[in-house]
């Protein structure tokens, strides 16, 4: 069932704004065609005439026509990109986020999503398991690249295994049907040991490699990133964690299979996410080895990219001093912990500021390494509570749910700071942490 597109925001100074739309209202058709999700809606209004069926907040029907130029926006923001639901995963994949969660928390948290349009629009990850037909033939025709495809392994049964589905076995002629119409897919290969590792994530990387070449490759790119597994997961998962040796062993097998691809395809077309290091201790590699970044979602350069962002940030907007003295904390996972110390030490030379770094682990999921997106509010309180925390906490923003002020485990900022006594300040990128350090 498709719903009329519930209006959320109007752009300033848009055409909406000209025509009076107010959020609440609701597109219901645009020139006769019912759009399904943000993609239809975005090729439907690329047209010079339109004429949109809207609904009004009152459940009133309006018909409105409008000229503009091609390509121009209309400039309106949506209660979701998907007018017609989310098409829902269908694979057990033991190593799946979703399934080691506590139970109680919001809905949403629970919702396993495997959508093609949301890969096209937002670069999440899906397995192309659960696609009809007809699905297959708009993504051709409405040429919807790149997608971003979880592979996880390329023999049949490793990945039939490793997904609980029989559908999964199909990857390689997928990835055919994707060369043989010039379009692209980023891979993603989560290593869970003993299952696709070893000689099988060499297959692996081998066979997407293969689909690498021409002047559109199938395969553009491939992440190749640790399994995460929380306290909550299933006991009889058969997972195992990786461990500081299956760390080392897979960064020195995949470093090598790279030098290969390199001079092969001058690119190294594959590349192990931050975490491949840090748990091995190692350092990470240099920013030059990232090429173009690919494959940031995954966390492949991420820490290195946000080192240079600071560094090139901090010429330019760190003052000499401050006119009011403060003491900030400032709350980051304790995977990034080496890597971020220079980066206070620089915060710190500005007199009169003092940036405590607070690198946590995550007691709420029970990692000994973790990754700041996954800090919950009780992690927070686990850590801090009690602790002078000066004039407020420095907050990434990766750890709240997007566009809202909640954690993963559904506290609110409001929550936690009621709770630890002190404000707390969400920082959105390099730029957000160094002017909310020194305004």
């Amino acid at each position: 069932m498709i719903n009329p597109a519930k209006i959320t925001k109007v752009i300033p100074e848009s055409i909406a704004e000209e025509i009076g739309f107010e959020p609440g209202d609701a597109i219901v058709a645009i020139n006769g065609v019912k759009p399904r999700d943000l993609i239809d809606y975005q090729f439907l209004c690329a047209d010079e005439f339109l004429e949109l069926e809207v609904l009004d907040t009152r459940g009133k029907t309006h018909y409105i026509e409008i000229e503009k130029d091609y390509d121009d926006g209309l400039g309106l923001e949506f209660e979701t990109a998907l007018f017609d639901g989310l098409i829902q995963c269908n694979n057990r994949c033991p190593f799946c986020f979703i399934d080691q969660q506590p139970p109680g928390k919001r809905s949403s948290l629970y919702f396993k999503d495997d959508d093609y349009r949301l890969s096209f629009l937002y670069g999440s990850y899906l397995t192309l398991t659960n696609l009809p037909e007809k699905e297959w033939e708009r993504i051709e025709q409405m040429r919807l690249s790149p997608l971003y495809v979880s592979v996880h392994a390329t023999e049949p049964e490793v990945r039939i295994r490793l997904l609980k589905n029989q559908r999964a076995g199909q990857i390689l002629e997928q990835l055919k049907w994707f060369q043989e119409r010039r379009l692209q897919i980023h891979a993603q290969v989560v290593v869970c040991p003993g299952i696709n590792d070893g000689e099988h994530l060499e297959k692996t990387l081998r066979d997407l490699t293969s689909f690498h070449t021409g002047d559109i490759p199938a395969v553009a790119s491939i992440a190749v990133v640790p399994v995460g597994l929380t306290k909550f997961r299933p006991q009889e998962d058969e997972l195992v964690p990786v461990t500081r040796e299956k760390a080392k062993e897979v960064i020195s097998q995949v470093k090598l299979l790279c030098q290969e691809f390199k001079q092969k395809f001058d690119s190294s077309v594959a590349w192990l996410a931050d975490e491949w290091f840090l748990i091995a201790g190692e350092e990470l590699p240099s920013e030059a080895e990232y090429e173009e970044y690919p494959q940031l979602a995954n966390g492949v350069g991420s820490i290195s990219l946000f080192i240079k962002q600071f560094t090139q940030a901090a010429k330019e907007l760190l003052p000499p001093k401050i006119a009011t003295p403060k003491k900030l904390n400032w709350v980051v996972g304790n995977a990034v912990e080496t890597a971020f110390k220079p980066l206070v030490e620089q915060l710190n030379k500005v007199d009169g500021l003092e940036v405590k770094m607070r690198a946590l682990y995550s007691d709420y999921w029970g990692q000994n390494i973790s990754v700041t997106g996954l800090l919950t509010g009780q992690d927070l309180l686990f850590h801090l509570r009690g602790e002078d925390l000066g004039d407020g906490i420095l907050l990434p923003s990766v750890m709240l749910k997007h566009g809202e002020l909640i954690f993963l485990d559904d506290m609110s900022i409001t929550e936690v700071s009621e709770q630890l006594n002190t404000v707390i300040l969400p920082v959105a990128g390099v730029e957000d942490l160094i002017n909310t350090c020194c305004q």
